[in-house]
């Protein structure tokens, strides 16, 4: 398809009613990173800046794909989503970028838009690799926020939209979605990689094996759902705020955790976890390895701009899948 993305002028009544008629837009910049929706850096005429997020067709790379219907962390996108993250995350005591606008109903543009706080450029990744001795503060901060999160509990799982509404599905195990969508994800990958398609059969195995291990569980922590270090910004006073907050999602917090352990690494220990079910806590490692191939080798399939960048990190997680079998 053919991308269309923002230009200054498509904010000009935005910046208006926003910031004051008197206030122009100097400067609109595209930031990388984002697959499901745009993200800009709007700089106006006086060197204030603010985000811009947009959920629109355009901006959107992922290709559609079989989903478990009950999966909660199927299409995590969207204004709506964004709203209930803010929300549950401000509530909780959480830092996130201040919400300014929040427009759903095409006043600015044809699509929905969220007008946030510039928190900063910088991300806890990026200062982990730069300054590990300064990110040890707003690491600590993090695990801080995080035992917070995960200790916020809820008696059903699913989207905070959908559990709002009273439309969470909660007539199957959280676990038992799991194995289904590991398998799906073994399924759409093994037609796209001869080495998964001669291991499907012993892949299946390891995976009804992890999943027989686990016992059931009726309480739900509230959780980000892939939280990196690229997903936390160091604002300047060295505050983590957290972003891509849509898939917010009470869960079982040990989904968490296993993308915490792959993401965070040696700095894991930093974040001082919350008491996990280690046979929980492996399923779902093992589950997210398979969603790690499926997903980049699908949106390495699309126009997306980094591909070869998903096409290692698919390649990395084949390799986790076969080792473990």
């Amino acid at each position: 398809m053919t991308r269309v993305f923002l230009q200054p002028d498509d904010l000009r009544d935005l910046v208006a009613d926003q910031f004051g008629t008197d206030r122009r837009v100097a400067a609109l910049d595209r930031l990388a990173g984002g697959s499901k929706k745009g993200v800009y850096r709007l700089g106006l005429d006086d060197q204030a800046t603010a985000i811009v997020y947009v959920w629109a067709a355009g901006e959107n790379y992922w290709p559609p794909a079989p989903a478990v219907p009950d999966d909660p962390f199927t299409d995590a996108s969207g204004a709506e989503l964004f709203a209930a993250g803010h929300a549950a995350l401000t509530a909780a005591g959480v830092r996130t970028p201040r919400l300014l606008v929040l427009d759903r109903d095409g006043r600015y543009l044809p699509a929905d838009l969220a007008l946030v706080e510039d928190a900063g450029g910088m991300t806890l990744e990026t200062l982990m690799e730069q300054d590990p001795a300064a990110a040890a503060t707003p690491l600590a901060t993090l695990g801080d926020a995080l035992r917070r999160m995960h200790t916020t509990r809820g008696s059903c799982y699913g989207k905070l939209a959908a559990i709002a509404r009273g439309e969470a599905p909660q007539d199957r195990r959280t676990e038992d979605i799991i194995k289904d969508r590991a398998l799906g994800h073994l399924d759409a990958s093994a037609t796209r990689d001869t080495r998964l398609a001669d291991a499907h059969d012993r892949i299946t195995g390891h995976v009804r094996h992890l999943h027989g291990e686990v016992t059931a569980r009726e309480e739900y922590g509230l959780i980000h759902g892939e939280l990196g270090p690229d997903h936390v910004l160091v604002t300047p006073s060295g505050e983590p705020a957290m972003i891509d907050i849509e898939g917010l999602t009470f869960f079982d917090v040990e989904w968490e955790h296993a993308w915490l352990r792959m993401r965070f690494g040696g700095a894991y220990s930093a974040l001082h976890p919350v008491e996990l079910d280690p046979k929980r806590l492996e399923f779902y490692r093992y589950a997210q390895i398979l969603s790690l191939i499926e997903g980049p080798l699908r949106i390495a399939d699309t126009d997306f701009p980094n591909r070869q960048w998903m096409l290692d990190l698919a390649e990395r997680n084949i390799t986790k899948a076969l080792t473990a079998i």
